[in-house]
C-alpha cells in the first residue's frame, strides 16, 4: 500500500491511525473555536479531526489545547551562540518546529562555505531550518567583511530544498539609489521570495523599495511605521529579541483583521534569555498580556507566518497539513508540554537520531596583536560625535558632546556614561583600527570586548581603560573568537566562540550558565544594559540609523558615508 493510499484509510477510520491524540481540543485558526476533537496522524501528516479515531499508539492529552506549530519567520541561529544543531535541540520543545533563518553572520566571515554548513545542517535537524540566502555580503562597502557573496556565488544555492529565497534586503539605500550589486541580486530573484530589512523607511522611498519585489520586513519600531508598510503590501515580522524588542510598541497592530498580514520572529536571542524567558512562546503569552486577541497571535504564530512564506503545508491543526503541534496548557501561559514535529514526538531519544555536520571557521580569528596605545585618541577642543546607546534598540542616536582632554588625547567621561569604542578588523586583510566614543553602556572600568561584531563581525570592544581594551580583543585571538569581559589587567569572564568565531561547539546548557558569568562580570564593570554584548555587537551595524562604528572609522548612517 502507498503512503498515499494509508494516509487516506487512516483519514477515513478504515485503518488504525499511526498516533491519535486524545481528549484535547483543536484551536480552530479559521473560526477562533476551541473543539474537542481527536487528532490523528499518519506519519508526518495530520489525517484526521473533528472525529473519534483509534491509534497504534494513543496519547491522552486531556485537559490539553492543540495549536500549530509556531514559525520563527527571521533570525540568525549564529546569535542563539550555538551551533543549528544545539539550536534544535534548545528551542524546539519550546514549540517552534519551523525557523526561517538567514545565515548572514557567518556568510559574512566565510562566504559559501558558511552557507553550506548550514544548509548540511538543515538537512540533519529535527526542527524544519529554513534559509534565506544572505543578500548582503558584504553588507556594505564601508567595513572590511571576511567574504563577498555576489550573486554568481548565490546561484548555485537557488534551487537547494531548504532555501526559500534571497534574505533580508539590508542595503536598502542601494535599492533605492539603484546600486548595480544589489539590483543583480534582486532581479535573480524576482520569481522569489526576497525579505525586506528597511528601518523607518517611508513615504515615496518606501514605494521604490517594495517594487523591488520585497515583501516582508523585520525593523518597525512603531505601529504607524508597521501600518503604512502593511497598507503598502509588506507582511509585517514583529519581533521581539535579546536586543531589539519591539512587541509592546507593536502590540495594538496584533489584531484579528491584521493578522493575516503580521507574523512572529526573533532576530537574534540567546540562550540566557531563552531559557529565563522562553522563544516565541514568550512573544505569544506577552502579547496576549497586552491586549492582543489570541485567535490574532496564534495566526501570527503559524498560518500567517506559512503563508508569508509559501510554505503551504503547515500552520493548521487541519487534515491534509503537516503533523506540527504543540500541546499547550492553555492558550494564555502557552506553556509546550507536547511537540510534534513532522508527527515525531520531540524527546532526548529524537535528537540522539541526527548526524552530526563538522564545524568550520575554527581559525578565522585573524586580527593584528594591539597595545593600549592603539587606543588613542588625538586631543581635540570641540564638540564630538559620539554613539548613543539606546537600551532595547539597535538603532543609535548621532549624539555630539564635548569631551575632555588630558594632553594631547580625548579621554573617557565616565560621569556622563562617554567611553572608547574600537573597531579590528579581525580577518585578516588589512589590520584596520578605528576608535570613537559611545554613550549608555554605564561602564566605570574595564572594558568589554567580542567577535560578534554586525555584520562584519570584526572585533568590537567598549571600555574605559586603553590596557584594559587591548587585553580583551588580543584574548579574542587567542581562544578564536567570543566574548571577554576585563576588570583592572585580569579577564574576569570569557566565552569562546571558535566557529567562525560566532559560536560554540559547547552544549547550550554551558553556554547558557557561562553567559550568566559573563553578565554578571560585565554588572561588576557598572554595565546598565541587561544585554551588553549583544548590544555591543550591533555597535559596528552600518545599516541601522544613526551613528555606527566600521573598522574604517564612523559612519554617518543617514548619508550612508564615513564621517572625515
Amino acid at each position: 500500500m502507498s503512503r498515499l493510499e494509508r494516509m487516506i484509510d487512516q483519514g477515513t477510520g478504515r485503518e488504525k491511525a499511526d498516533l491519535v491524540l486524545k481528549g484535547g481540543r483543536i484551536f480552530d485558526l479559521v473560526t477562533g473555536e476551541l473543539i474537542a476533537s481527536d487528532i490523528a496522524i499518519c506519519e508526518d501528516r495530520i489525517v484526521g479531526t473533528c472525529g473519534n479515531y483509534s491509534g497504534t499508539t494513543e496519547i491522552d492529552i486531556s485537559g490539553r489545547i492543540v495549536v500549530p506549530g509556531f514559525i520563527d519567520t527571521h533570525l540568525h541561529i549564529e546569535s542563539s551562540l550555538v551551533t543549528p544543531h544545539e539550536f534544535d535541540r534548545c528551542v524546539l520543545p519550546y514549540g517552534v518546529t519551523t525557523v526561517i533563518c538567514d545565515p548572514h553572520e557567518i556568510a559574512n566571515v566565510l562566504g559559501t562555505e558558511g552557507l553550506q554548513y548550514f544548509l548540511d545542517s538543515a538537512e540533519q535537524t529535527i526542527m524544519d531550518i529554513r534559509v534565506q540566502l544572505s543578500s548582503c555580503v558584504p553588507a556594505t562597502h564601508l567595513e572590511t567583511s571576511g567574504a563577498d557573496l555576489p550573486i554568481e556565488r548565490l546561484l548555485p544555492f537557488r534551487r537547494h530544498p531548504k532555501v526559500i529565497g534571497l534574505a533580508e534586503m539590508m542595503n536598502y539605500p542601494g535599492v533605492i539609489h539603484k546600486d548595480p550589486v544589489a539590483l543583480a541580486k534582486l532581479e535573480a530573484f524576482q520569481d522569489g521570495h526576497i525579505d525586506g530589512h528597511s528601518p523607518l523607511l517611508s513615504g515615496l522611498d518606501l514605494n521604490g523599495y517594495l517594487a523591488a519585489g520585497i515583501r516582508t520586513d523585520h525593523e518597525c519600531t512603531s505601529a504607524a511605521e508597521a501600518l503604512e508598510k502593511i497598507r503598502k503590501g509588506m507582511h509585517i515580522l514583529i519581533r521581539e529579541g535579546s536586543v531589539s524588542k519591539d512587541l509592546h510598541a507593536l502590540a495594538p497592530i496584533i489584531t484579528e483583521r491584521l493578522s493575516p498580514f503580521i507574523a512572529l520572529c526573533t532576530d537574534d536571542r540567546n540562550p540566557l534569555d531563552i531559557a529565563e524567558q522562553g522563544h516565541l512562546d514568550y512573544l505569544i503569552r506577552t502579547a496576549i498580556a497586552l491586549g492582543a486577541e489570541p485567535l490574532a497571535v496564534y495566526r501570527a504564530a503559524s498560518i500567517s507566518a506559512a503563508r508569508a512564506f509559501g510554505l503551504r503545508d503547515r500552520g493548521l491543526v487541519a487534515p491534509g497539513w503537516r503533523a506540527d503541534l504543540v500541546v499547550v496548557d492553555s492558550l494564555e501561559n502557552c506553556k509546550a508540554e507536547i511537540v510534534f514535529s513532522a508527527g515525531r514526538r520531540v524527546t532526548p531519544e529524537l535528537f540522539a537520531t541526527r548526524k552530526t555536520v563538522e564545524p568550520v571557521g575554527l581559525d578565522s580569528v585573524r586580527a593584528r596583536p594591539v597595545t593600549a596605545a592603539d587606543f588613542s585618541v588625538p586631543a581635540r577642543d570641540d564638540v564630538r560625535s559620539v554613539l548613543g546607546v539606546i537600551p532595547g534598540k539597535i538603532i543609535t542616536e548621532h549624539r555630539r558632546i564635548r569631551l575632555p582632554n588630558r594632553g594631547n588625547e580625548t579621554a573617557v567621561d565616565l560621569v556622563n556614561d562617554v567611553l572608547k569604542v574600537t573597531v579590528i578588523e579581525r580577518h585578516g586583510k588589512n589590520g584596520n583600527i578605528a576608535t570613537a566614543f559611545v554613550q549608555g553602556f554605564g561602564l566605570k572600568k574595564g572594558a568589554i570586548a567580542s567577535t560578534v561584531g554586525h555584520d562584519s563581525h570584526n572585533i568590537c570592544v567598549v571600555g574605559a581603560d586603553d590596557a584594559d581594551m587591548a587585553l580583551a580583543a588580543n584574548r579574542l585571538s587567542e581562544i578564536h573568537g567570543g566574548f571577554v569581559v576585563v576588570e583592572d589587567g585580569t579577564i574576569t569572564g570569557e566565552i569562546a566562540l571558535p566557529v567562525a568565531g560566532l559560536m560554540s561547539l559547547e552544549p547550550y546548557e554551558q553556554v547558557r550558565d557561562t553567559l550568566h558569568h559573563l553578565r554578571q562580570a560585565a554588572y561588576a564593570l557598572g554595565s546598565t544594559l541587561q544585554e551588553p554584548f549583544l548590544q555591543l555587537a550591533f555597535l559596528p551595524l552600518p545599516v541601522i540609523p544613526h551613528l555606527k562604528i566600521s573598522d574604517r572609522g564612523l559612519v554617518d548612517v543617514d548619508r550612508f558615508e564615513l564621517m572625515t
